[in-house]
């Protein structure tokens, strides 16, 4: 059952994000070009999901399990420190380059788009070598 709503929830956000625009990378830069034909449409899809993240947050930390029973999972570091800020930074200029961040990459790679698969595929390779070095860390 855990998984179907999962689908569920996977496919209502996938369709908020093609919605919105966020699958466009023409929009996204758009939005990021603040010195040039600045697109703002996209601050009142990120200030919509603050809004629901902030209240769903909130209601999330008072409980211990979900409402479909799994435990809940809140990171409680609250921390700001260089390896934050450097990693934000880097997803940042990332973001600015392609246009793209992973959830809207994710959803344009399956539908088909090819800027969308070399994202998505250099993402995960990004991934795996965080690991690697994070391991070797250790």
């Amino acid at each position: 059952m855990l998984n179907l709503n999962a689908f569920f929830v996977g496919l209502i956000f996938g369709l908020g994000l093609i919605i919105s625009g966020m699958t466009n990378p023409a929009k996204v830069l758009g939005f990021l070009d603040l010195a040039g034909a600045w697109d703002p449409s996209l601050a009142f899809v990120m200030g919509g999901a603050i809004l629901i993240g902030s209240g769903s947050f909130a209601l999330a930390k008072k409980r211990k399990r979900s409402f479909l029973g799994a435990a809940m999972k809140i990171p409680s570091t609250t921390r700001l420190d260089k390896r934050l800020v450097l990693g934000s930074l880097t997803f940042g200029v990332g973001w600015g380059i392609a246009g793209f961040c992973p959830g809207p990459a994710i959803v344009s790679a399956a539908a088909g788009e090819p800027k969308a698969w070399l994202f998505v595929v250099a993402m995960c390779v990004g991934m795996a070598l965080y690991s690697l070095i994070e391991l070797r860390h250790k």
